[in-house]
């Protein structure tokens, strides 16, 4: 299974020249924890950066920063790491556990944003497939018991 077939596809996103109120306001409209930067490449919009509400409260709030003064730009990080739709879910979480990394955006093959790839995402299929393994054990018993009667 491939990510690009849970991963949400609904993203919010926004530009480098956003201001950090507006983006903070983005992030409660839409009840979300991260709004993915991207920037357009002819037709393409290309994710280059992320910012999460924690680099909000942490790097901005906690050292007192002036909000109106800040732009998207100027937070996000220096180095997006992203995921191609079509790589496997194991690859995919073991990139995001080397790197320490919650949340991914995906890419297509041009590079252009699909979706986002959060760690609740993961934690939902897994206990999806583990649902699914429990229910093999109690159809196997059930079939024992049938085969007894």
């Amino acid at each position: 299974m491939s990510i690009g077939e849970f991963c949400t596809r609904e993203v919010v996103v926004a530009e480098r020249d956003t201001g950090i109120v507006e983006l903070a306001q983005l992030m409660r409209t839409h009840h979300v924890g991260d709004v993915v930067v991207v920037e357009k490449q002819g037709d393409l919009v290309v994710p280059v950066g992320i910012i999460t509400d924690r680099d909000i409260v942490v790097e901005l709030i906690a050292a007192q920063v002036d909000l109106d003064s800040v732009t998207t730009g100027d937070v996000m990080g220096p180095e997006l790491i992203t995921a191609r739709e079509k790589e496997g879910i194991w690859e995919t979480l073991q990139r995001m556990r080397t790197k320490g990394i919650r949340r991914l955006p995906v890419v297509n093959e041009d590079g252009g944003l699909e979706g986002i790839l959060t760690v609740d995402d993961l934690i939902d299929l897994l206990a999806e497939e583990l649902a699914l393994l429990a229910k093999i054990a109690d159809r196997g018993q059930a079939l024992e018991e049938e085969r007894r009667e």
